[in-house]
């Protein structure tokens, strides 16, 4: 296990915690329904991605790329719908995507790892 690599995994799920109270308890009365579904889509992100970095520290495959597809696209994606909350600024929405791609494309990366790795089962 990359310990550095579980460590930033428990980090993006500490700032999840974190940043949803946040959302609710001091921005809710503050901004739209709409802007605080977008904070809680963030939030959301943030802890599952983080999960996702933690058991993918754990494999026994080289998953380097995978996590910094992920670690970056859940930096990118979450950080522009905090800041169109938080700003309310709505062109930040044109960035998420990118964030989003990176996410995506850490998962097949890791599925594709994942599927070319021989178990000890099928090297027999």
């Amino acid at each position: 296990m990359n310990h550095k690599t579980a460590a930033l995994g428990a980090l993006l799920c500490a700032a999840s915690v974190a940043l949803g109270a946040f959302g609710a308890h001091l921005i809710a009365d503050h901004v739209s329904a709409e802007r605080l579904a977008t904070w809680h889509t963030a939030t959301r992100y943030l802890g599952t991605q983080g999960l996702g970095v933690l058991l993918l520290s754990l494999a026994k495959q080289e998953m380097k790329l995978p996590i910094i597809l992920l670690i970056s696209g859940t930096l990118v994606f979450c950080s522009a719908l905090l800041l169109i909350v938080l700003t309310n600024t709505s062109w930040l929405g044109a960035i998420a995507p990118i964030g989003g791609l990176l996410m995506i494309g850490g998962w097949l990366t890791a599925a594709f790892k994942f599927y070319r790795c021989e178990s000890p089962e099928n090297s027999k």
